[in-house]
Formats: structure tokens, C-alpha cells, sequence
């Protein structure tokens, strides 16, 4: 009866993952229900990055229960050869499916191993392990699930049984489906930033990651001190993650004469060059879905300052007439909570990132004075109450630019 209502989870989850646009937070989701299936304590999930696995996400919910309530479990981001040397290594190899019931007894002739040392960094023992590839209809490795330690009803560590690698066997097959849908939609998107880096060298794909991966940190905590439903929590964070991506796709309209230029704006090519707000924004003018709706108000209102300085400010983005205007017929600029919640969240995203990223024309800034920029920007240029909540999540930031660093020619 229990393995038949974890198989009926799993047929109800393929519906859910398949709702998940952002292939990130899909493979967030993914290893977050394979635990549930099989009742596992801990775990992480790999995608498989040329010859190598590169971890995505881990969980944990031993030493989650330990952190302060809203914080997030910080892990470490590295990268493993695919061969025969470790437990993950092996199963993508051979993309079968490896159950170990204690992973420090390990027989002598076994070709893999379990280096002690994760748990000695991390202060948690690893006790049963069960790996299984996530492989295509055609046989390619996408990446590898990895559970640990499961659990039984007393809450007591025991090995993971037959059923086990049955459900999450049946449950990698429905996550794989979901996540070729997810890679086809990354893909889509890369190609869209990918004309906009062409025209502008700072719009690359590690930038519209790091970017888009602070606002979803970002938007989780302040959805956290709102007491954001979950449901609604995880619908507007995966439809964020791939509108803060978009925020500066406009800047295919603007002449490369202007973006590229080497020297500072004159006032009327600064003029121009704010015409990427409004630009983006038409590209979604047809209204489908949320996400035309958030990738719309984030590429208008990105660069809106709190306290009204910023541009457009209020206008129609298709016609350019002044929404709300002053005595000389000039728009507007939005001020608080007049700017989208997407908008002010990409704004800190945006700005953090441009600092603290090296360009041909500019260093990066220093960590330190990254941070006090933000803070005198706080209440001027960005809502206080997100600059608050950007330093309560500094870990999680810090974490996002290592899984997405610059590649420097």
C-alpha cells in the first residue's frame, strides 16, 4: 500500500515538474521531491558539465533544522571527473542506478570510493547512499540524483531498499522528461541575451545568471518576512528567475555606435540608450502569460530609483506618452512602491553585479566597496527594506556568483 501511494506521488509530481519553466529551480525541485520518495535525509543533485558532474544543489534537512528560521543551507560548489573513482563519478559512467547501504564500509574491490572528507566540512555523517542517473530516451546523461541516509518512521538511519530504487528509478524517468523541456527553454532564452551580447559585451550568460539567481534569493527572502504562501512563492519565483534573465533584452534596438562606445554617453546618447527599458518591454506587449506580465515590468522599471530620479518613469512603452507627467509634459519617475516588487529586486541584482564584475573597460570593485555602495544606495536608489533583506542573505549571493563565474577570454 506505501509503495503504491509513492508511485501515485510521483505520477502527480510528473505534472507538477512539468509546470516548472526555470531549469534551475527545476533541478531544485527534483532533488527535493526524489528525497521525499524515498524518504532521505539529505542529498544533491549534478548536471553533467562535458566530462565532469557539477554539483547544483544540495539538501539537507538534519543541519537545516539547526539554521535560524528563513535561512538557507550554504554548500560547497565544485565539480567531479565522470569515471570510475567516486559513487556519482561511477553511476554516471556506467548510468545505472548504485544503492550502498553504508558507504563507509564499502567492499575493498569495489572500484569507487566515499571521501570522508564531505562530512568532516560539513559536520554530517553519510550513512546509506542511493545514486541514480537522469538519462535520456536516447541514452544521454543529463546529470545525477544522489540521496542520502534514508529514514525510517522512528527517524532512524537505515539502508535504501528495492523499492526504493524502484520508485526513484520510475520518478528520474519523469524528472528527465521535465528537464529536456527546461534545457529547451534555457536554450531559447540564451539565444535571446546571447543578440543582446553580441550588441553589448556585458550582457553575457554568466551575468543573466548571477543576476537572475540573486533576485530569486532575494524575492525568497522577502517572501519569507512577507509570509508569501508557498504555492504562490514558487509560481512568481520560477516566472522572476526567467524575466530577470530578460531585464536587458531592449538593448537589441540600441546602435551599437551607443553600446559600444568606449568613452562616456553624451546627454543625448544617454537619452537613447535609456530606450532599452521601454524597448524590452514591447517584446512581451502581447500578453500570454505571467511572464510576459513580470519580464514586461522588469525590463521598464529595472533602472527606476526609489526615490524617483530614475527613467522612463511613467509611460506607455509602446506609444512614449507620458502616463503621469509634470508642468512641462515630462514623465514622471515611478518612486517606492510605485516600481514593481521584479523591478526593485533586479535593480540590487543588477547593480551588484555590474560592480563586482571586470569588463575590457573597467576592474571590478572591491567586495567591501561593493557592499557600501549598496548601502548608500539603500532609500536613494533601492527600496531599504530589500538592501536590508540583500545583506541578511550575503551567504546565498556569495554562493550564486561561484556556480556562475565569468569566462574570461
Amino acid at each position: 500500500m506505501k509503495g503504491r501511494a509513492n508511485l501515485e506521488s510521483i505520477i502527480r509530481l510528473d505534472s507538477e515538474l512539468n509546470q516548472i519553466q526555470d531549469l534551475d529551480l527545476l533541478l531544485e525541485r527534483i532533488l527535493l521531491e526524489a528525497r521525499h520518495v524515498v524518504h532521505a535525509d539529505a542529498g544533491s543533485i549534478y548536471v553533467k558539465d562535458g566530462d565532469r558532474l557539477a554539483i547544483k544543489y544540495s539538501q539537507n534537512d538534519t543541519l537545516q533544522q539547526a539554521l535560524p528560521p528563513g535561512q538557507k543551507l550554504i554548500y560547497s560548489v565544485f565539480s567531479i571527473p565522470i569515471n570510475e573513482k567516486t559513487v556519482s563519478g561511477y553511476c554516471a559512467l556506467t548510468k545505472e542506478i548504485l544503492n550502498v547501504q553504508d558507504v563507509y564500509n564499502i567492499p575493498p574491490d569495489s572500484p569507487f570510493s566515499y571521501n570522508a572528507q564531505y562530512d568532516k566540512l560539513s559536520g554530517y555523517k553519510t550513512t546509506s547512499m542511493l545514486t541514480v542517473p537522469l538519462k535520456t530516451a536516447g541514452n544521454k546523461l543529463l546529470g545525477v540524483i544522489q540521496v542520502i541516509n534514508a529514514k525510517n518512521e522512528r527517524n532512524e538511519i537505515i539502508a535504501f531498499s528495492k523499492e526504493d530504487e524502484l520508485l526513484i528509478s520510475h520518478f528520474a524517468v519523469n524528472a528527465t522528461v521535465a528537464l529536456q523541456r527546461a534545457y529547451m527553454t534555457r536554450a531559447m532564452i540564451l539565444r535571446m541575451i546571447k543578440m543582446s551580447e553580441l550588441r553589448d559585451p556585458k550582457e553575457t550568460g554568466a551575468h543573466v545568471n548571477r543576476v537572475a539567481g540573486y533576485a530569486v534569493e532575494l524575492y525568497d527572502r522577502w517572501a519569507y518576512h512577507h509570509a508569501v504562501p508557498q504555492t504562490e512563492r514558487d509560481k512568481y519565483r520560477d516566472t522572476l528567475k526567467i524575466a530577470a534573465m530578460l531585464h536587458d533584452v531592449g538593448k537589441v534596438a540600441i546602435s551599437d555606435l551607443i553600446l559600444k562606445k568606449p568613452a562616456r554617453f553624451t546627454p543625448e546618447e544617454y537619452a537613447i540608450m535609456q530606450g532599452h527599458t521601454y524597448f524590452g518591454a514591447r517584446l512581451f506587449d502581447d500578453i500570454q502569460s505571467p511572464l510576459d506580465v513580470i519580464a514586461s515590468e522588469i525590463a521598464l522599471t529595472h533602472h527606476e530609483n526609489w526615490d524617483g530620479s530614475g527613467y522612463p518613469g511613467w509611460i506607455d512603452p509602446v506609444t512614449l506618452i507620458p502616463i503621469k507627467a509634470d508642468e512641462s509634459g515630462k514623465p514622471l519617475g515611478r518612486r517606492g512602491e510605485e516600481i514593481p516588487l521584479g523591478g526593485r529586486i533586479v535593480a540590487i541584482a543588477d547593480v551588484f553585479d555590474a560592480l563586482s564584475s571586470r569588463r575590457v573597460y573597467k576592474e571590478a570593485w572591491d567586495e567591501q566597496s561593493v557592499y557600501n555602495e549598496i548601502r548608500k544606495l539603500s532609500g536613494v536608489k533601492f527600496d531599504p527594506e530589500l538592501v536590508d533583506m540583500f545583506f541578511e542573505i550575503l551567504p546565498n549571493i556569495k554562493q550564486i556568483r561561484d556556480l556562475y563565474p565569468e569566462q574570461y577570454e
